[in-house]
């Protein structure tokens, strides 16, 4: 007997709901017909005021039309697209069983569900593109299935390297204009004055915890003062 599996709502807790049933664990459809994509969708929004059922109606109608099953829906609510995906337990488990290979093409209304940076897509792309995952998104009409598909995803790389490498520039501009303008970069030393108190307080002593709390100072800082005596 082939064991069943249904279609899965992961919410906001990481846990999953299941609402129907029908998919094998071969990725057949109805009527247990081979070949099928399994198709996973992502659905976000940034508070809970906002719904996604929008979202959702749109993707389920999209995978019906190209013949894809819908496996699993995962859904992160009230979640902003900055946050890491640390933060989003649903795109989490999502890209962990992408990893899986429990589906064949993720799907999402907007590159904007999936991150607000072109550095995160192209992250995540690339984590999909290594676990031989496609993907689809509504708004950019971007679909990795098809050739022009696979040449955007190309072009997304370039440009997030260029941004990479935009980055770095500034952040050397910037750090060449503070030592230009006599700036001292990185921690602030600790006065002379207190570099001698701490000292002499060890000498008489006292332990580096003990030190530390005396002169509110971290502990780690009194070790460094300590080992260079």
């Amino acid at each position: 007997m082939t064991a069943k599996h249904g279609v899965f709502n992961s919410n906001q807790d990481g846990r999953a709901d299941r609402l129907s049933d029908g998919v094998d664990a071969v990725g057949r459809g109805d009527g247990g017909k081979r070949g099928k994509r399994r198709a996973a969708i992502y659905l976000r929004v940034p508070t809970r005021e906002q719904s996604t059922e929008a979202q959702r109606a749109e993707l389920l109608a999209v995978a019906e039309h190209a013949g894809w099953q819908v496996v699993e829906i995962f859904e992160d609510a009230g979640i902003s697209g900055a946050k890491g995906r640390d933060k989003r337990p649903a795109f989490d488990r999502l890209l962990k069983d992408a990893t899986r290979r429990q589906f064949d093409i993720v799907m999402a209304w907007s590159v904007d569900r999936l991150g607000r940076s072109l550095q995160h897509l192209v992250v995540t792309l690339a984590d999909l593109q290594a676990a031989g995952i496609d993907l689809y998104l509504r708004q950019q009409a971007i679909d990795t299935t098809t050739p022009s598909g696979r040449a955007l995803f190309g072009m997304l790389s370039v440009f997030a390297e260029f941004e990479r490498d935009m980055i770095r520039e500034r952040v050397q501009a910037g750090v060449n204009r503070a030592k230009a303008a006599g700036a001292q970069l990185g921690r602030p030393r600790k006065s002379e004055r207190l570099v001698q108190a701490i000292r002499a307080t060890l000498a008489s002593g006292t332990s580096i915890r003990q030190a530390a709390e005396q002169h509110r100072v971290g502990i780690s800082t009194v070790q460094r003062i300590k080992a260079a005596a």
